[in-house]
């Protein structure tokens, strides 16, 4: 598993119907090492921090293979490094082989998954597509966030090292699934709500998820 680009982006407005929306999806490959801090990489912030940064959403990581099927599905986008406004293009790392609450070291930061990427309207704007939303939803290709276990120093080309694999084995793909396509499945909502390491707003909207259904 290795860090591919570190993308990194300041807030800027960009036209959207009509309206001036400010926006920090725009990132761009950065050279040499970038310092890590509690909340975001250095030269990178996020214009929202009501849905976007913070403590869980330190770092957005989004796999290197997924470009290959949205070179397919979007023939006509450019797809640099970063096109999703994630901050780490990895390569070897997946929905569906990476749990809440692993812990990896890359380079001199320790980091530990926290949740899926839910998409929003910001998305919809980096693409010029309003119906890219759906289509980022439908495919699973979520992507992932870090929050932050040791601040440091990381640059492309580090591997990304797991420390430490979370003993309940709910993956992103799992709570991604449990937000589209598996809803009723109440045996997995019972083990999304069992892992204290998927941060709080997640559990309590699959209590609610869950009380609906008993």
């Amino acid at each position: 598993m290795k860090l591919l680009s570190i993308n990194v982006g300041l807030p800027r407005e960009v036209p959207w119907k009509g309206e001036a929306v400010s926006t920090a999806i725009f990132k761009s490959p950065v050279e040499g090492p970038v310092t890590l801090r509690r909340h975001n990489l250095d030269g990178d912030q996020q214009a929202d921090l009501s849905v976007h940064g913070g403590p869980t959403k330190a770092v957005y990581v989004y796999p290197s293979q997924h470009y290959a099927y949205w070179a397919k599905e979007l023939p006509d986008a450019d797809l640099p490094w970063g096109s999703f406004g994630e901050n780490f293009t990895a390569e070897g790392v997946t929905e569906d082989a990476v749990c809440i609450g692993d812990e990896f070291r890359v380079g001199g930061i320790r980091v530990v998954v926290t949740e899926p990427r839910m998409p929003c309207v910001k998305l919809a704007i980096r693409f010029g597509r309003a119906d890219m939303l759906k289509r980022f939803l439908k495919s699973q290709r979520t992507g992932f966030y870090f929050g932050v276990v040791e601040e440091g120093e990381v640059q492309a080309g580090d591997e990304l090292e797991r420390v430490s694999e979370h003993p309940a084995g709910l993956t992103v793909a799992d709570v991604t699934r449990l937000y589209t396509t598996e809803k009723t499945n109440t045996g997995l909502l019972r083990k999304a709500l069992s892992v204290t390491a998927l941060p709080e707003s997640w559990r309590e909207y699959f209590e609610h998820q869950l009380e609906r259904l008993q």
